[in-house]
Parts: C-alpha cells; sequence; structure tokens
C-alpha cells in the first residue's frame, strides 16, 4: 500500500468513478439520468487521458462527447416521451439470455487480456508526448494530405447534407 504513487491513487479512483457510472448508465430506468451518467462517465475517462499526459485529447473528448453528442442525446430521448405504455417489455427469458451473453463476452475479454504485457509508459516517451504542439507538427507535417482529403470530404458532406434538407421553393 505504501508503494503506490499519487497517480495510481487517482487512476484507481476514476477508474472505480467510470465502471460505476456507466453501470448506472446500464441499470438507471430513467433515460434521462441515464444520458447523465454517461456524461459523468465521460468526465471520468477525459480523467484518464489527463493522466496520460494527453490534454489535448481530454479537452476534445469533453467537447465532442459530453458537450455535443450528450446534449443531442438529451433533446433525442426528450422528444421522444418515453413512457412504460408505450414501451414494449422483455421478458424475463430475453433477459437472462442477454445476461449470460454478457458475462461470457466477460470471460472472452478477460481471457483475452490476461496474456498481455503491462504497458510501462515511463520507459517508452518523455513528458510532452500528448501535447498540442507535438500535435500539430505531425499533423500538418507528415500528414498534411491525408488531413485536407478529410476535409473536402467533411465539406462535400455538408454540402451534401444542406441539399438533403433543404425545403423546395415553390
Amino acid at each position: 500500500m505504501l508503494g503506490y504513487t499519487i497517480t495510481q491513487w487517482i487512476f484507481g479512483i476514476l477508474s472505480f468513478m467510470a465502471i460505476m457510472f456507466a453501470l448506472m448508465v446500464v441499470f438507471s430506468r430513467n433515460p434521462v439520468n441515464s444520458v447523465l451518467y454517461l456524461v459523468l462517465t465521460f468526465f471520468c475517462i477525459a480523467g484518464h487521458y489527463l493522466l496520460l499526459n494527453s490534454q489535448f485529447l481530454a479537452v476534445v473528448h469533453i467537447a465532442v462527447y459530453a458537450g455535443a453528442i450528450m446534449v443531442l442525446f438529451l433533446f433525442v430521448i426528450m422528444l421522444m416521451n418515453l413512457n412504460q405504455d408505450t414501451e414494449p417489455q422483455k421478458t424475463m427469458l430475453s433477459k437472462v439470455i442477454a445476461g449470460v451473453i454478457g458475462g461470457l463476452l466477460l470471460i472472452v475479454l478477460v481471457a483475452a487480456f490476461k496474456g498481455t504485457e503491462q504497458l510501462q509508459l515511463q520507459q517508452y516517451g518523455h513528458s510532452e508526448i500528448g501535447l498540442i504542439k507535438n500535435l500539430g507538427k505531425v499533423l500538418f507535417h507528415e500528414y498534411l494530405f491525408p488531413f485536407e482529403i478529410v476535409s473536402v470530404l467533411l465539406l462535400a458532406a455538408l454540402v451534401g447534407a444542406i441539399m438533403i434538407g433543404k425545403k423546395e421553393i415553390k
């Protein structure tokens, strides 16, 4: 117990909280509460990114997932107006089958990860591995052409979405 560093304690606490919030997402009966627990799970995962010294990834993770996608999920859930009367109920047999399949998946994942080595980050990198400056250098020097191709594809998708969603003027 005395050999643990503060980062190991923070990692353990964040991992425990992420697992608990993820379980609350699954077991919560209210869909709005599930989405809010999912946002808390994303914050815990962003904390893991900070522990790995990847500040940019942590900020992008919060902005994209917790900020944008989860807000859309909340709006969709609120617009759907879910209630117990209109929602189809699952039978006990389907719940048991889902539990057995989930347990088998857990066993397969544990068996797959049991033989892997633990990653020692101190051996492979230095303290500036996840900073925006280094990411920008790699992105705009080594991967400039693929970056520009992706931007053109996103622009084409945006124009296509506008054309599809546009109302015709009569």
